[in-house]
């Protein structure tokens, strides 16, 4: 008997392609753990165990060797699905079927997976949340809008999910509930068929049960990746407390300090970085940026419905309309001007580490908290990765997170394995 419940994604698939188990009892065993909890942790939108078992039954019938054969994927409903309604959680779009999958989706079932269903989203992936839980306290939040993907994660649905970052809505979710996460660096994933809020920063990302699983996705949406060139064992890590660390609490800024003790003991370096105080506007920036390209985003729908937004897409665009368009393209200038003298800060080291984010899930479902550590980096498209810490019996999750150099996403990955074999070994 397989124990489905510890094993990651790389491991079922596997199994499933060497006729180990087959990707109907792996099915079975997830469906198993949906109908214990979805009730509780509501990550789900749109889940139909018996399309589960015909998909699961079509691995074995087209004898998939993919990378994913057999392992049940959950999908943000943002991504368009050819067999699920598509409704980002919006009255809007209530019923909305879309004809075909979003690349990322196709590329999926092109590998082996099985979709398991469509996870909750906030509203358009902004801040209106929805009913998901977080399974380590119901009465709290799991995050932000990628919420649904992460609580299904922590809950056993899946051992991997899709979802997506235009601020924090991976690392984020991935802080509170105690997940593996990587975001990738901005471009390399490709949109088509994913509902665009913020253009300049929006991005495809997902959630693993190891740091081997988010090398694995990477292999099946990257198309092309390089393998890392980098595979000596020791590496030089660079620690960025940003502008805002009074935001960290100190629960979690003695979990990193504890981090980056046993990575030096282990023999990496670690370096603490500070960057010139021209950074402090980065902040502030994306936010402008993110609202304006959000405003320009729904400007259809409020056009056509208005009444159907929700009061915090509508301060959104309110804080839009205030903006001038001289401010907006002052504020990507800046940012421009930032991408460039950040480049040689990244350039000594592996990776840069840093919170993923300053607080543990808070109480209550209506807001998410700060996503300030994470937003910082996806300013200027760098690639994030999320490490769960090692925490005290009983304590919430919280996150370590990997940020790399523009496109040094293998570097990155590589990076991440050694960091987390450390933690765990320390754990």
């Amino acid at each position: 008997m397989h124990n489905f419940n510890q094993a990651d994604a790389t491991a079922i698939s596997h199994m499933v392609r060497s006729d180990m188990v087959s990707a109907e009892s792996v099915a079975e065993h997830f469906l198993d753990c949906v109908e214990a909890q979805e009730h509780s942790v509501q990550a789900f939108v749109a889940v139909d165990p018996d399309q589960v078992r015909r998909q699961a039954r079509q691995i074995k019938n087209r004898n998939t060797n993919g990378l994913l054969a057999g392992v049940p994927v959950g999908i943000k409903d943002i991504f368009d699905t050819a067999d699920h309604p598509t409704g980002f959680y919006s009255p809007i779009y209530a019923g909305n079927c879309p004809s075909r999958d979003a690349h990322v989706v196709a590329l999926l079932r092109q590998a082996g997976a099985v979709i398991m269903g469509k996870t909750h989203t906030t509203e358009f992936a902004y801040m209106h949340t929805g009913p998901t839980r977080n399974p380590h306290d119901f009465e709290r939040t799991p995050g932000s809008s990628s919420a649904g993907s992460a609580a299904g994660m922590a809950a056993g649905f899946f051992p991997i999910a899709l979802g997506t970052q235009t601020a924090g809505s991976l690392i984020k979710p991935a802080s509170y509930c105690g997940l593996y996460a990587f975001k990738p660096t901005y471009g390399l994933v490709s949109l088509e068929g994913v509902k665009p809020l913020a253009p300049s920063f929006d991005t495809v990302g997902w959630y693993g049960r190891s740091v081997r699983d988010l090398h694995l996705m990477a292999q099946v949406l990257i198309p092309g990746l390089p393998a890392s060139a980098h595979e000596r064992q020791l590496c030089t890590f660079g620690f960025c407390r940003t502008a805002r660390w009074d935001q960290v609490d100190e629960d979690i800024a003695r979990s990193l300090d504890a981090a980056v003790e046993d990575l030096r003991r282990a023999g990496h370096q670690v370096r603490e970085v500070e960057l010139p105080e021209e950074f402090a506007t980065v902040f502030d920036d994306h936010l402008l940026i993110n609202d304006c390209e959000g405003a320009r985003s729904l400007a259809k729908e409020l056009q056509a419905q208005p009444e159907l937004l929700s009061d915090e897409v509508l301060a959104m665009i309110e804080r839009a309309r205030l903006t001038t368009w001289e401010q907006e393209s002052a504020a990507k200038k800046r940012l421009a001007a930032l991408a460039a003298v950040l480049a040689p800060i990244f350039k000594p080291f592996d990776a840069m580490l840093g919170a993923s984010c300053g607080i543990v899930a808070p109480l209550g479902l209506g807001a998410t908290g700060p996503s300030d550590f994470s937003k910082f980096w996806m300013a200027f498209g760098l690639p994030q990765i999320n490490i769960p810490l090692v925490r005290n019996a009983g304590a919430l999750p919280a996150g370590l997170q990997m940020i790399g150099g523009f496109r040094d996403d293998s570097i990155l990955l590589h990076a991440a394995e050694q960091v987390d074999a450390v933690l765990r070994a320390s754990g």
